[in-house]
């Protein structure tokens, strides 16, 4: 985990600016946020994305595995639970039945999350079922293979964190390389596990196309909108005519955002 992650609140707020200035904007036309909406995150974290939408009245769930980050969620984010605008659940959502929830979503948005479920045919197939009819689905997440893909970016060797395309190297290559710059047993399982589950834009289409969901809107990056808060570099979109060359765009593609909806029957 890197400093800044480490520092809550902070990494609360650039969610919050994020979320406000680049997700919402992404979504203009498509989905309009405005008061009752009713909103979910997958994967939620300290629920900073979803404040740039409680902002505007929404009402807003958040689904995360961390028990401890559901804690400090709560914390942050105490007026909006008080006032009935946001609920928090630490669980899988594999585990979550949209059948006894008090109602549908028309919004369901998975910010750099999509790259860390298990069985993503099985994901999206599921997702579906947590939507109202008209309800779209946003995703933001890094493709696979650009130089960060691995999540390397949170070893604890500055050397490895900064060593780009490595977690592209076949994996008993990649874990020798982790335990002789001495990461920990749980950052090697950690990233490991990102190698099974990393995800390509190509494959990403596939997955939508096969469970029956249309693309309403995809924008590939260069820089991420994010980098701007974290770093301080100005957000660029990746030039189309590098976007549009398969497989090869993959490794210049820092984040990719999709909006989504199901297909009408």
């Amino acid at each position: 985990m890197t400093k800044l992650q480490l520092n809550k609140p902070k990494y609360f707020e650039i969610q919050y600016l994020n979320s406000k200035s680049s997700i919402i904007p992404f979504l203009k036309g498509i989905f309009d946020p405005k008061a009752k909406d009713k909103i979910m995150e997958i994967g939620s974290a300290e629920g900073g994305v979803l404040k740039a939408f409680t902002e505007l009245g929404c009402v807003c769930s958040g689904v995360e595995l961390s028990e401890k980050r559901v804690e400090l969620a709560k914390k942050f984010m105490e007026p909006e639970i008080n006032a009935g605008l946001i609920s928090f659940r630490s669980d899988d959502i594999y585990n979550v039945n949209p059948d006894k929830l008090p109602y549908k979503f028309d919004l369901i948005i998975l910010k750099d999350v999509i790259e860390h479920i298990h069985n993503q045919e099985k994901f999206m197939n599921k997702v579906g079922d947590f939507l109202t009819e008209d309800g779209v689905i946003f995703f933001g997440f890094p493709s696979w293979r650009m130089p960060y893909g691995g999540h390397q970016q949170n070893t604890i060797s500055n050397f490895l964190a900064k060593l780009p395309y490595y977690h592209l190297l076949p994996k008993p290559i990649y874990k020798w390389i982790l335990k002789t710059f001495g990461e920990s047993d749980k950052m090697i399982e950690n990233l490991l596990e990102i190698k099974d589950t990393g995800i390509s834009t190509k494959r990403f289409e596939k997955i939508c196309s096969d469970n029956n969901f249309e693309i309403l809107k995809r924008v590939k990056y260069f820089v991420a909108p994010i980098y701007e808060y974290k770093f301080g570099y100005k957000t660029k979109l990746l030039p189309k005519w590098i976007g549009s060359i398969p497989y090869f765009n993959d490794f210049v593609t820092f984040q990719s955002y999709y909006a989504v909806k199901k297909k009408s029957l």
